[in-house]
């Protein structure tokens, strides 16, 4: 069966996976409430078409702190990739720097960094870090991600302790086990008062919720600078290894260069808030 959307990847995961890892992948805290809600923030916007416009040229091309991406859809940190895929982290790697775009490297990756390094030597990598209490221990780290070339840090504020993740518990899954992105969603409704607060000052960059390239798009009209994958990229993995990874970002990837096309857009600096309206229901 071809495997055309992200969802269809998602199903085909679910037959691969045993279920504490299909659990811990698609389970969120508590009843997952802010988990679906940023799947369906999306559903309730709409795109404005733009039509006799020369789109024949569509540029997905942009930047994300200086250094140019293919299109604005990018990795998020999640850890423990070994579970759905032998090569893990290593996998992804080589997925994204054939993508031309950014992967973010979790504090809990399954495979060394100095590995993931060597796998994908080329790529533009990113580390993000849970802060220890133990500041020698932060510095220590990152030191060594530095030495590494990885070009940023993604430093994760929002998890003063982990959400009550029933899944897990009822599969008796090791509590120290965390995927980054999944434990604390951001919808796609804050991304407006986000934008606004920092007044052009930084980029803003959406991981959550997205599951097509309407969904990219939306993200970009209303001010992000670009967005980061969480499970799809883990079922892309799951479903064919790198190869899935590097199906599940062309996947996205084509879908929002037509969304662009028929948006009238021919380069991301070309989108805007004025293509987006929000449902009235």
């Amino acid at each position: 069966m071809s495997l055309v959307c992200l969802t269809d990847f998602q199903a085909h995961a679910r037959e691969q996976l045993s279920k504490s890892t299909r659990d811990f992948i698609e389970g969120g805290a508590d009843d997952s409430i802010t988990r679906d809600d940023n799947i369906a923030a999306f559903k309730r916007i709409r795109l404005r078409p733009r039509y006799l416009r020369d789109v024949s040229e569509v540029d997905t091309r942009t930047t994300i702190q200086g250094e140019e991406i293919s299109a604005p859809i990018c990795i998020a940190p999640t850890g423990f990739h070994c579970l759905v895929w032998p090569d893990g982290e290593m996998s992804t790697a080589r997925a994204a720097q054939a993508a031309g775009i950014c992967y973010i490297t979790s504090t809990f990756a399954s495979c060394s960094l100095e590995d993931i390094v060597i796998a994908a030597p080329e790529g533009l990598r990113w580390f993000q870090l849970y802060v220890h209490p133990d500041l020698q221990l932060n510095k220590q780290l990152i030191q060594r991600v530095e030495s590494l070339g990885f070009k940023a840090l993604v430093i994760t504020l929002d998890t003063p302790v982990c959400g009550n993740r029933r899944h897990d518990i009822r599969n008796q899954l090791r509590r120290n086990l965390t995927l980054t992105d999944l434990q604390s969603p951001k919808k796609i409704d804050a991304l407006t008062e986000v934008v606004a607060a920092v007044k052009g000052k930084i980029e803003v960059y959406l991981d959550g919720g997205v599951r097509t390239g309407n969904d990219v798009l939306k993200a970009l009209a209303l001010g992000a600078k670009c967005i980061f994958l969480g499970r799809p990229i883990l079922w892309g993995l799951a479903c064919k290894g790198e190869h899935g990874v590097k199906e599940v970002l062309n996947i996205l990837t084509n879908e929002f260069h037509t969304s662009m096309a028929l948006t009238g857009c021919r380069s991301v600096a070309e989108i805007n808030r004025n293509l987006v309206q929000f449902s009235r229901l």
